[in-house]
């Protein structure tokens, strides 16, 4: 699917866990995430902590949304 958005002409960016399965199914913008079961956080820190995590992958997110990119590209 985020193939075909991508070629609607909609940036696309694709949060994940296991980063070869992102690259196998053709996206461009890949952010890698924290864990499988919790992908967008870690529930073993604090409130606050964990808050900063997860603003931190959006953050990225978002940078990788206003990147142009050639192909695939992981955003570390």
């Amino acid at each position: 699917m985020v193939k075909e958005v991508e070629r609607a002409g909609i940036p696309v960016v694709h949060i994940c866990t296991v980063t070869p399965i992102s690259m196998t199914v053709g996206a461009n913008r890949i952010v890698p995430a924290i864990a499988i079961p919790h992908p967008l956080g870690n529930p073993a820190l604090d409130a606050d902590e964990e808050k900063n995590l997860r603003r931190k992958i959006v953050e990225k997110a978002l940078v990788a949304l206003e990147t142009e990119v050639e192909g695939q590209t992981i955003f570390d």
